[in-house]
């Protein structure tokens, strides 16, 4: 005979039969309503009070008019709060410059960081495998704060312990697209520390006209366009050198005729010399006039010019030694700027072995000795390979305008260029967009900058020519 047991006796009972599974139920445990609320209340505070420290300015443009109805209603509330607004809105109108520096990107700045940055940081980390997801947890880079530019956001991260630069610099294109930018540029704020930039829109879409003569007869640095940040393009051509790479069409010759029109104004106070190598006949034949007796497109001639310009450079060097070991420009002694359009065709491609020697042996001097006593050599080519132009690591300063493979990126700008968001392979051939649009490498900097050469017109080259043609100078 069975016995009947009370119901919750029979449930709670465990049966050990071989045929019987064992089943453990755990106790549930309820917590208190008032501990849910403490623990509630508690989260709230601390969300409140982090909000508060992040944004104070926000927080309390949005505390005074609710302190202002609760104290006096909502008709004197509006009385009082309309002057902040009218005057925000008469002070953008007045001068939109100040307003967008001091007001307008730091909530554009807020606004990004809030609803771009913050929002997608988790996913976008652990998607790129920038951050890690370990037993339970994650463990991300610390997104530390944005600025806004006119351009393009900053966002300055700290990596996480044991990553490395080139961990980011090879998901540049994940941070881009997950951030919903056009691209993403690394660079180095310090140990531990990065600057990811995000453009909002291209400011060098549109091309650039012709820079005006400088009013002060100077060698440099010379105006020849703008950088990605609004700011002036200078390129230094005294006491450096200065190698321009690009394919067909790419805007070499900008680069080459906007330093020409930087520097005629001192040519023509004697304090500059501009010779010319166009062994093309194609680009600087067409402002022959300018270069005068210092003009030579035939390879022989152009080695004659070479060994002319080491010639006067060895003679500065025996009486400049022991006095100076830098050159300041004067009528007596002015800096010489050897420009070759076409360096690859003199060095490379020349069937004369003995002109191919005598140009790279030049070539090889000016650019080893010419520095320190004012004889600086602006190069282009097509070809960066290193057996078409085997002395460009003698060049201090090098631009990178578009190139056909990404390998010749860091072929021009040195190792890891390309890995610092050095896009040329990826710049638009189509001339509106692209023509004279490179990246700067500079012998100072290894971040390299994006930059576009203004474009100098058939028309403006003419008027040049008429306006500062040397006396006795030869014409087309």
């Amino acid at each position: 005979m069975f016995k009947r047991l009370p119901g919750d006796e029979a449930r709670n009972l465990v049966t050990t039969t071989p045929d019987t599974a064992v089943v453990f139920r755990p106790a549930v445990v309820t917590t208190p309503a008032i501990l849910t609320i403490l623990i509630l209340g508690s989260r709230l505070l601390v969300s409140l009070v982090r909000t508060v420290r992040r944004h104070p300015v926000a927080m309390m443009v949005l505390a005074v008019p609710c302190v202002l109805v609760w104290m006096y209603g909502w008709r004197v509330a509006a009385l009082l709060s309309a002057p902040v607004p009218s005057g925000l809105v008469a002070w953008a109108l007045a001068d939109r410059v100040s307003f967008a520096r001091l007001v307008g990107r730091r909530l554009l700045a807020w606004w990004r960081l809030v609803w771009v940055y913050r929002r997608h940081w988790q996913p976008v980390m652990v998607v790129s495998g920038l951050g890690r997801h370990l037993r339970g947890r994650d463990y991300l880079p610390r997104l530390v704060k944005v600025t806004c530019t006119t351009w393009a956001d900053r966002v300055t991260v700290r990596m996480l312990d044991g990553q490395a630069v080139k961990d980011w610099t090879d998901r540049a294109d994940h941070l881009a697209h997950g951030f919903g930018a056009p691209s993403c540029r690394v660079s180095i704020v310090k140990a531990g520390w990065l600057l990811l930039t995000f453009p909002r829109r291209d400011p060098l879409a549109a091309p650039l006209p012709a820079i005006p003569f400088p009013d002060t007869p100077t060698v440099g640095p010379v105006e020849i366009g703008i950088q990605e940040d609004g700011s002036p393009w200078l390129l230094n051509v005294h006491g450096t050198h200065a190698l321009v790479a690009g394919a067909t069409g790419a805007g070499k010759g900008s680069i080459i005729w906007s330093t020409v029109r930087g520097l005629l104004p001192a040519a023509r106070a004697g304090l500059a010399e501009l010779w010319a190598l166009d062994p093309k006949r194609m680009e600087l034949s067409f402002g022959r006039a300018l270069f005068g007796p210092r003009y030579a497109a035939r390879p022989e001639e152009c080695a004659e010019l070479l060994e002319q310009a080491v010639a006067i450079m060895q003679e500065r060097a025996d009486r400049f030694g022991g006095h100076q070991r830098s050159h300041t420009p004067t009528v007596e002694d002015p800096f010489i700027l050897v420009i070759v359009d076409e360096v690859a065709f003199l060095t490379a491609y020349q069937a004369d072995k003995d002109l191919k020697r005598r140009i790279s042996a030049a070539l090889a001097t000016l650019t080893t000795q010419g520095r320190a006593v004012g004889v600086g050599v602006l190069a282009a080519l097509q070809d960066p390979r290193k057996e078409v132009m085997n002395i460009r690591n003698l060049f201090p300063d090098k631009i990178a305008l578009r190139l056909d493979e990404s390998e010749q990126v860091d072929m021009v700008l040195g190792d890891g260029a390309r890995d610092r968001s050095a896009l040329a392979d990826e710049i638009s051939p189509d001339p509106v967009l692209g023509a004279g649009v490179g990246y700067v490498r500079l012998e100072t900097s290894p971040d390299p900058v994006r930059v576009r050469a203004a474009y100098v017109s058939d028309a403006d080259i003419r008027a040049m020519a008429e306006q500062f043609a040397p006396a006795g100078g030869e014409t087309r």
